[in-house]
């Protein structure tokens, strides 16, 4: 393992947190997380659910996300070969979180959208007066 050289620190931009931190935000790494909540789930699966995600971006975040130790990849060698993605332990220690944050954007979703509204309409008015 490697130490940091220096200790993290989260607002420090050198750290390696930071790296980590866009990874998790990443909405494609939340929404797989989300679906392998439930369990293992092979890549066909992962993709027909996670609607408009393309396969090089899939792979990508699969992979970034087994290179992390969040997820696991187990091949199977049958014909065709299967391949299946499931949590590590590291992993589902995130479930909650991501549980939580999914659960909030969904029952949130209309006052966001009135402040959206809301905060547009407003913008839309100040452009349109008349400056000095």
């Amino acid at each position: 393992m490697i130490k940091p050289s220096i200790p993290y620190d989260i607002y420090d931009n050198r750290c390696p947190t930071r790296d980590m931190l866009a990874r998790l935000a990443d909405k494609w790494a939340l929404l797989v997380l989300a679906r392998l909540e439930n369990g293992p789930m092979r890549f066909n699966g992962l993709k027909r659910d996670i609607r408009l995600i393309t396969q090089k971006v899939l792979t990508q975040t699969l992979r970034k996300l087994e290179r992390d130790g969040i997820i696991a990849r187990e091949v199977f060698y049958t014909v065709p070969v299967a391949v299946e993605y499931s949590l590590t332990p590291l992993g589902r220690t995130l479930t909650e979180t991501v549980s939580v944050l999914a659960h909030w954007v969904e029952n949130n979703m209309d006052a966001v959208l009135a402040a959206q509204a809301a905060y547009d309409e407003a913008n839309l008015l100040k452009m349109k007066e008349p400056t000095a």
